[in-house]
């Protein structure tokens, strides 16, 4: 019996398929929400093919240097982004850890909170991104 939710039901985000009861595993409710963010977020804008404009420009940023102009920069995007694509809650603010030992190494932590419009419950998402350069990894 499918579990009913107002918040909507999903396919969980990696893809994930039990192959015994032919079934993909879905997620509901504020988990369906935060990966709906991530997904949101990791996508680039053109990659969808049905949907061109939907995504996150972050990947355009990775030689950009890490200031006080970039931190406001990925904040608008965020904030466009959430606004046009994730109906289900109000953008309530974007906040960026500026701890120097993670922008040193190139890691950027970026929360997203929010509140869900039909209940109104108030949820942090934290995404964390990295900016750094392509390197050659060893093959396994």
């Amino acid at each position: 019996m499918e579990k009913k939710t107002f918040l909507g039901i999903g396919w969980a985000f990696p893809v994930e398929f039990d192959y015994a009861s032919g079934t993909v595993r879905r997620v509901s409710e504020i988990e369906d929400i935060a990966q709906s963010l991530t997904i949101l977020l990791r996508t680039r804008p053109g990659e969808r093919v049905m949907r061109p404009d939907y995504g996150c420009a972050l990947d355009d940023l990775l030689f950009e240097p890490i200031d006080e102009g970039m931190f406001t920069f990925v904040k608008n995007l965020i904030t466009n982004a959430v606004l046009y694509y994730e109906p289900r809650i109000t953008l309530q603010e974007v906040n960026i850890a500026t701890d120097p030992a993670m922008i040193q190494e190139g890691r950027v932590l970026i929360e997203v909170s929010f509140a869900v419009r039909s209940t109104n419950g108030r949820y942090n998402y934290v995404y964390d991104y990295y900016k750094r350069e392509a390197s050659i990894q060893p093959l396994l």
